[in-house]
């Protein structure tokens, strides 16, 4: 049977659950089990078949396996949250039972009512919220962390392009003063030069 119609059918099963006598729903949970145990390991040879497939072909294939791999955890999943409230409601009215049933007197050392299994629930389930807020808090905690550093980043490249704007002046302005230098030196040489002549000149023809 191809694993897409074991999957329907276990899918079409579970929406029997609710409608299922309580003295005969565990039975149909213990099929289910078996039937998702069943499946899950059809899809581990499966998986390890399309490992072997060709390059151009594998990765369809293992794609196709992950999804089915997904479906049957869903309704494993399913199945688990199901028997959970199963258990609470069955537990929640055995303790009513037993609070309705239970005879009180005057000289009764043990008066204690037992704690609601909902209240529990309750409050498992304010933790949970709670947990959810503080890990939400977290993720935008560190957003804003990167948006800053992004901000930071950003002048840090601004401030790096006007340095290099300014090396890039400074640059301009060294091969100006070189170039000058050079001018000037030719001519205090050419200074040098003319005076030299001059002296000889003096000192040949008024001696």
């Amino acid at each position: 049977m191809h694993v897409d119609k074991q999957i329907q059918e276990v899918q079409s099963q579970m929406g029997n659950l609710e409608r299922t006598d309580r003295d005969s729903v565990h039975l149909l949970e213990n099929e289910l089990q078996a039937r998702i145990d069943q499946i899950f390991n059809h899809l581990e040879r499966l998986e390890i078949l399309a490992s072997k497939e060709p390059p151009n072909r594998r990765q369809n294939a293992k794609l196709r396996v992950d999804q089915l791999k997904y479906d049957v955890q869903h309704l494993r999943t399913a199945l688990q949250n199901f028997q959970h409230r199963r258990y609470a409601r069955e537990a929640q009215e055995r303790e009513r039972e037993e609070l309705l049933s239970r005879t009180f007197t005057t000289n009764d050392a043990d008066t204690s009512i037992p704690i609601d299994e909902t209240l529990q629930f309750n409050t498992n389930l304010h933790n949970a919220h709670r947990g959810m807020d503080d890990l939400l808090g977290s993720g935008s905690s560190i957003l804003n962390g990167l948006r800053d550093q992004r901000s930071t980043l950003k002048g840090t490249h601004k401030k790096m392009l006007d340095v290099a704007n300014m090396l890039g002046l400074s640059n301009t302005v060294m091969r100006l003063i070189e170039r000058r230098a050079t001018q000037d030196k030719f001519i205090m040489i050419g200074g040098m030069l003319l005076t030299c002549i001059f002296m000889f000149l003096v000192v040949r023809y008024l001696g």
